[in-house]
């Protein structure tokens, strides 16, 4: 009878402590639980899951070089991280722009780039993907408002004061010069004209006998240097304000067989400007390589996307390339 009372006990006693760990082990697995539950809960999507980032792509065009060259640099770069890229072409035209960033807002991508068309119109596009959450990078061109987590691209005003330097220097700061403009409601086009007059304006032998818009586009520029050529028989250096509207003066100027008789620069690096300025048709560009500023900006996307600090502004650099360093300039991978 003693012997069945104290097994009793033991067998009670060990039912007590099981169920006792029992309990302690639920409250530890409620409690992670829980902490596992906060944490995911304060994580972006793209911290919490492994789904595959989307980047919307919005470019202003691809018919001009540069910015196909653009789109290249930015695929290349999705391929890298893993991201997937949905690009769209506005034609460069402000309207088309605000529809395809309208068509990416319902997509629901994970962020936006946009290359504006125009930096006034771009702000309405950019406040409506604000309203939906979805942040914005912006290249190239600047937009004039909305909240931007970062805006990349190259300093316009160094680029501009670089070739004004060049053309001064190299007509040893006298002669008549020809400024082709690009589009002028967007901050690149002004900024490149701003940093080629501030440095002519201090030569005031230099004369300027023709400013004309071209609108970054070649056939354009052809046609109003054709014009130009025919107005001034004496013109000793052009600049135009990208290498699409320098190629475009370079076919007019070789027709009126007058390549030996102007320095002829551009801006942007593109390889046709290249070759030309290897067989001496061109004189300078500034290198301000398409394919990198693609490619950096989707790497800024994911960056951030992972939660990582980016720069609200970020300037790549630019350089003059001449003759003398041309062969040496890295354009792609």
């Amino acid at each position: 009878m003693k012997r069945s009372k104290k097994l009793f006990a033991l067998v009670l006693s060990a039912a007590m402590i099981a169920a006792t760990a029992a309990g302690c082990s639920t409250g530890a697995a409620t409690a992670e639980s829980k902490s596992e539950s906060k944490t995911a809960e304060n994580a972006s999507p793209a911290q919490s899951s492994n789904k595959q980032l989307v980047i919307g792509l919005s470019m202003n065009t691809q018919t001009n070089p540069f910015f196909v060259s653009v789109k290249e640099g930015a695929q290349k770069g999705a391929e890298e991280l893993g991201a997937k890229l949905v690009v769209t072409d506005a034609q460069n035209d402000a309207s088309t722009q605000m529809k395809d960033v309208e068509n990416l807002i319902t997509q629901k991508p994970d962020l936006i780039i946009i290359d504006p068309a125009d930096s006034d119109a771009i702000v309405a596009a950019i406040q409506e993907a604000n309203d939906a959450k979805i942040p914005v990078i912006t290249i190239d061109r600047a937009a004039k408002g909305g909240d931007v987590v970062s805006h990349m691209g190259f300093n316009a005003i160094k680029a501009g004061g670089l070739e004004g330097q060049f053309i001064a220097d190299t007509v040893k700061g006298k002669g008549n010069v020809v400024e082709i403009q690009g589009i002028m409601g967007t901050n690149v086009a002004q900024d490149r004209s701003k940093g080629f007059n501030d440095v002519i304006a201090k030569y005031p032998d230099i004369k300027k006998v023709a400013t004309q818009s071209a609108d970054f586009d070649r056939a354009k520029a052809m046609k109003v240097m054709e014009n130009i050529l025919q107005a001034n028989k004496n013109i000793q250096a052009v600049y135009a304000a990208n290498d699409e509207m320098a190629l475009g003066c370079l076919e007019a100027i070789e027709a009126a067989g007058r390549t030996k008789d102007i320095v002829l620069v551009g801006n942007d690096c593109l390889d046709d400007t290249m070759k030309a300025i290897k067989e001496d048709k061109m004189k300078a560009t500034i290198n301000e390589p398409p394919y990198f500023l693609g490619k950096t900006a989707v790497q800024t996307a994911v960056k951030y996307l992972k939660g990582d600090k980016v720069e609200k502004s970020v300037i790549l650099e630019s350089t003059l390339v001449t003759k003398d360093n041309v062969d040496s300039i890295k354009t792609r991978d």
